[in-house]
C-alpha cells in the first residue's frame, strides 16, 4: 500500500480530472443544484484556506511528505486533516452543482477520495510520528482524522507558526482559479441550456 499511497500523494492534484470530465459530459444542473452545490464547495474552499493560512505553502509539495511544524492551531485544533476535508467538500459540492448521474457519481467520487486520503494520511502520519514523537501521538489521540471535535485541542509546549492569511491566499491561488473557472463554466452551460444567454 505504501507504493500506491506515494503515487496518489504525488498525483493528488490530477485525480479529480476524470470526475470533472464525467461531470461535464453528463451535466444536468438545476438552479437548486447550482446553489446548494456552490455553498457546499465554498465551505470546502474556506476550510482549505483557513488550513493553508496556518500550515503554509508546504501543503503544495508533491515531492514527498514533510512539514516544518506540527500544526495544532486553527482548523488543526479540531481535525487532523482539514485540507482533505475541504477538498472532499469542494469535489462533492461541484458534483452537486453539475447534478451529473446524481447521486451515483457523487457517491463514487466521495468513496474514491476517502480511500485516496486514507492512504495518503497513513503516509503523512508515519512521517509526523517519527519527526514529532510523543507530541504527535498525543495530538493523534485527541484530535480526530476526519470528523471534527467541537472544542479546540491545545498543547502550549508545541511551537506554532503564525497564521498568515495573505500567504494562505497566495498559496490557494491555483485552487481558487480552478474552482471559479469550473463554477463559471457550469453556470454558463446552465444558462445556455436554459436559453438565458
Amino acid at each position: 500500500m505504501n507504493k500506491l499511497a506515494k503515487i496518489l500523494f504525488k498525483y493528488r492534484s490530477y485525480t479529480p480530472i476524470p470526475f470533472l470530465v464525467v461531470m461535464f459530459f453528463f451535466f444536468r444542473a438545476s438552479e437548486l443544484s447550482l446553489i446548494v452545490g456552490f455553498v457546499v464547495a465554498v465551505t470546502g474552499e474556506l476550510i482549505r484556506f483557513w488550513g493553508v493560512s496556518w500550515a503554509g505553502s508546504e501543503t503544495r509539495t508533491t515531492s514527498g511528505v514533510g512539514g516544518s511544524f506540527l500544526v495544532i492551531s486553527g482548523p488543526f485544533a479540531h481535525v487532523r486533516n482539514p485540507l482533505y476535508i475541504g477538498n472532499i467538500l469542494m469535489y462533492v459540492g461541484l458534483g452537486i452543482m453539475s447534478f451529473s448521474l446524481f447521486p451515483y457519481l457523487q457517491i463514487v467520487a466521495l468513496l474514491f477520495f476517502l480511500f485516496q486520503y486514507y492512504l495518503i494520511v497513513g503516509e503523512e502520519e508515519e512521517f509526523l510520528a517519527k519527526k514529532y514523537g510523543a507530541d504527535y501521538d498525543e495530538f493523534r489521540k485527541n484530535v480526530p482524522a476526519f470528523f471534527p471535535r467541537i472544542s479546540s485541542y491545545k498543547n502550549e509546549k508545541i511551537v506554532q507558526p503564525q497564521v498568515n492569511f495573505k500567504k494562505g491566499l497566495k498559496s490557494e491561488t491555483r485552487t481558487l482559479q480552478a474552482f471559479l473557472l469550473i463554477s463559471i463554466a457550469m453556470l454558463v452551460i446552465w444558462l445556455l441550456k436554459n436559453k438565458m444567454i
